[in-house]
C-alpha cells in the first residue's frame, strides 16, 4: 500500500470546541476581546493544545456560520469595540445602544441594528483622520494583499445593502452578471460603502491575527472549519458561477446540496448550496479551492473540512425541491483533488468530517489521504458492540468528540435518550450516569484517538439549555453564550483536574 498523502496528526492532544460568538462581552456578542484572551489562558492552564471554532465568515439570515456571504472574508460582528476604543477609533458615547443587548445570548436582530452604525462611525473617523490611525498596519497594503477576493466581496456587500438585502439572483440583470456589474455606474456611486466594507475586513483580520498569535504563544493551536459547499447568496458564487452547476442562462442553480434522511432529520437536510462543477474546477487544477484553503491556513493552524464525503460522492437535489428526500448520489473529484492540493499548499493539516452513512469508497478515500476522521461518543450507544464510535473500536488517526456543534450537549442528549441507551452507557462505563458529561470527557481522554475535542458546554456540565445548533430548526440557533463567572469557576475548580487528565493520558 502506498504512503498516505497527509500524515500530520502524530501526538496525542486535547482541545475545546467553542465558537467566538459564545464568548462574553458587554456589546451583544462574543468578540476578539480580553475575554477571548482569558479563554485562551484557561485552555493553556488546563493542559489543552487546541481551540476549535466554527467558520468565522460573515453571516446573514439564519445566522449560520455554515452559510456565509464569503469563503474568504471574516464576520465583522466579531470585531472587538473595546479594542477600537483603545486605538482611539471610537468614543464610548456611541456604544449605548449596544450596551442594552443581552449578555446571556446573541440577539442577532438587535445586533444588526446596533453594531453596523458603530462600525460605520469607526470608518468615518478613520477616513477623517486621513488614516493617521493605523491600528493594524497599512490599510492600503491590506487591500492590495487581499484584492483578488476583497474587491468583489466588498462590492457584493455594498450591492446587497443597496438592494435592501436581496439575494444577488434577484438583482437587476445588469448587476446580477458579475462582469457587467464591474462596469456599472453603481460601482462608482457605492465607492465609499465598498471601501467601508474593506475596512471592516481590515479590522477583523488585524484583531484575529493578534488573537491567534496570543494563542500560539500560549501553546494553543487554532482549528478552523471549512464547509465543503458555499452559500448560494455569496460573493463566491456571484463571482465564479462558471465553477458551479448553474442553468445555461446562469440565473439559478440546476441542483443544490444536502444529505438524505439520517440521524438528524427524517426528511434529510436541504442545505440549498449550489453544487460544484467539478469538471470545470479540474481544468484549472482546483485553483479556487487552493486559494480558499490557503486563505484559511493563513487564519488557522488546522482546518476541518465539513462533509468530507462530498469529495467522493455528493447528494444532488433538484433546485425546487422542498425536502432532501428526492435526490441522487453523484461522483465527486476523489483522490485527485487532494493530490493536486498537496502540490499547491505548503501546509495542509486537514481534519475530515466523515460522519453519517459512509460507503467503503469514502473510507478508502480517507485512508488514502491519511487525514484524521471523526468519532462522536453520542453516536456510539445503539446497542451494537461493533459500533465504530464505541471507544474500544476507535482508531488512533481520529479526532474524538463527545458531540459537535450540531449535537445536544452530552447531558441533554443523555437525559432525552431512551432508557435502553442510558442503560448501555451506564453498563459500558460502569457509572451511575449522574456525571455523564465528565464520564464522556474521561472516556475521550482515555481513548486511543490521538486528538480529543471537548465542547465547552460539556466542561460546564450544561443540559440542553447550552445547545448551540439544532439542524432543521429555523430559529434559535447559534445564540448560546457563557458568562465570565462560569469561566472563572472552571479556572479555579476544574483546571487542575483537566491538567491532571492531560498528564495521566499523555494529552
Amino acid at each position: 500500500m502506498s504512503r498516505p498523502l497527509f500524515n500530520w496528526l502524530e501526538k496525542r492532544a486535547s482541545g475545546v470546541l467553542l465558537h467566538p460568538t459564545s464568548l462574553p462581552s458587554e456589546f451583544g456578542i462574543g468578540t476578539f476581546n480580553d475575554h477571548c484572551r482569558d479563554f485562551i489562558d484557561f485552555l493553556a492552564a488546563s493542559g489543552f493544545s487546541y481551540w476549535q471554532v466554527c467558520p468565522m465568515g460573515p453571516t446573514g439570515y439564519g445566522n449560520s456560520p455554515y452559510q456565509s456571504f464569503s469563503s474568504f472574508a471574516g464576520n465583522p460582528y466579531l470585531i472587538s469595540l473595546n479594542e477600537l476604543n483603545a486605538q482611539q477609533l471610537l468614543s464610548q458615547s456611541i456604544l449605548e445602544d449596544l450596551k442594552t443587548l443581552p449578555s446571556s445570548f446573541v440577539d442577532y436582530g438587535g445586533l444588526y441594528l446596533s453594531k453596523w452604525p458603530v462600525l460605520n462611525a469607526v470608518y468615518q473617523r478613520f477616513v477623517n483622520e486621513n488614516e493617521s490611525i493605523r491600528p493594524y498596519g497599512s490599510f492600503s497594503s491590506f487591500k492590495a494583499k487581499h484584492a483578488e477576493w476583497l474587491d468583489s466581496f466588498a462590492y457584493f456587500q455594498a450591492l446587497k445593502e443597496h438592494f435592501n438585502g436581496a439575494s444577488w439572483i434577484d438583482w437587476p440583470s445588469e448587476i446580477r452578471d458579475f462582469e457587467k456589474a464591474q462596469k456599472n455606474k453603481l460601482r462608482t456611486e457605492l465607492a465609499e460603502k465598498i471601501d467601508a466594507q474593506k475596512f471592516y475586513q481590515y479590522l477583523f483580520f488585524g484583531q484575529w491575527k493578534q488573537i491567534r498569535e496570543y494563542a500560539n504563544t500560549r501553546g494553543i493551536q487554532i482549528i478552523g472549519d471549512v464547509p465543503i459547499f458555499v452559500a448560494l447568496d455569496s460573493s463566491d458564487v456571484w463571482q465564479n458561477r462558471n465553477l458551479f452547476q448553474f442553468e445555461t442562462k446562469k440565473t439559478k442553480p440546476k441542483t443544490v446540496a444536502g444529505c438524505p434522511p439520517d440521524y438528524f432529520s427524517e426528511d434529510g437536510q436541504l442545505w440549498g448550496n449550489p453544487l460544484y462543477d467539478w469538471e470545470a474546477m479540474e481544468k484549472d487544477d482546483y485553483d479556487w479551492w487552493a486559494k480558499r484553503l490557503k486563505a484559511n491556513f493563513d487564519l488557522y493552524d488546522v482546518v476541518r473540512i465539513d462533509h468530507f464525503r462530498g469529495f467522493d460522492s455528493y447528494w444532488s437535489i433538484p433546485y425546487d425541491s422542498k425536502t432532501a428526500k428526492k435526490g441522487e448520489w453523484l461522483e465527486g473529484p476523489g483522490l485527485n483533488f487532494f493530490e493536486t492540493l498537496k502540490q499547491k499548499l505548503e501546509s495542509c493539516k486537514l481534519i475530515a468530517e466523515d460522519l453519517g452513512e459512509l460507503t467503503d469508497r469514502v473510507r478508502e478515500l480517507r485512508e488514502d489521504t491519511g487525514l484524521p476522521g471523526m468519532a462522536i461518543l453520542q453516536f456510539a450507544f445503539d446497542g451494537d458492540s461493533e459500533n465504530l464510535y464505541l471507544p474500544h473500536n476507535h482508531e488512533a488517526n481520529t479526532v474524538l468528540y463527545p458531540g459537535t456543534h450540531d449535537n445536544d450537549t452530552s447531558l441533554g442528549w443523555y437525559k432525552s435518550a431512551e432508557e435502553k441507551t442510558q442503560d448501555q452507557v451506564r453498563r459500558y462505563y460502569g457509572v451511575s450516569g449522574e456525571e455523564l458529561p465528565w464520564d464522556f470527557i474521561r472516556s475521550a481522554y482515555r481513548s486511543v484517538s490521538k486528538l480529543a475535542i471537548i465542547p465547552f458546554q460539556d466542561i460546564l456540565s450544561l443540559g440542553s439549555e447550552g445547545r448551540f445548533n439544532t439542524p432543521g430548526k429555523a430559529d434559535g440557533n447559534w445564540e448560546w453564550r457563557y458568562k465570565p463567572e462560569q469561566l472563572e469557576n472552571l479556572r479555579r475548580e476544574t483546571s487542575p483536574y483537566l491538567m491532571n487528565l492531560a498528564e495521566l493520558y499523555n494529552r
